[in-house]
């Protein structure tokens, strides 16, 4: 199995000065804040998409826990929630690191250009 590939900046400096752009991506829904303020940061455009992707998954997670009754739904709720709260940190790690790796599973996913 191939290792994703980590995508580099074409400056630190962008890494630097969009990085709490780029950690907020990562919190449900707020995805479209760095595709406002920080528009030209190839940076900060790349965490958008992993943030949008981890929304995306986030609402079709909740939808589906939400749906599925009783026991089923008492062991799924957790899990997902759990594993919500891993990709968020690994996002926000590669942020911190100044990385634009993408996220398990879902990463490799483009819906912002």
């Amino acid at each position: 199995m191939n290792e994703p590939q980590s995508v580099q900046t074409d400056s630190k400096k962008d890494a630097q000065d969009n990085k709490l752009f780029a950690i907020v991506a990562y919190i449900p829904i707020l995805f479209l804040i760095p595709l406002l303020a920080a528009k030209e940061s190839p940076f900060a455009r790349y965490h958008a998409n992993q943030g949008a992707l981890v929304t995306i998954i986030w609402a079709a997670g909740y939808l589906i826990t939400s749906i599925v009754p009783g026991l089923l739904n008492i062991l799924l709720g957790p899990i997902f929630g759990l594993l919500m709260l891993a990709i968020f940190i690994i996002g926000v790690l590669n942020v911190s690191k100044g990385e634009m790796k993408p996220l398990p599973i879902i990463g490799e996913t483009k819906l912002i250009k």
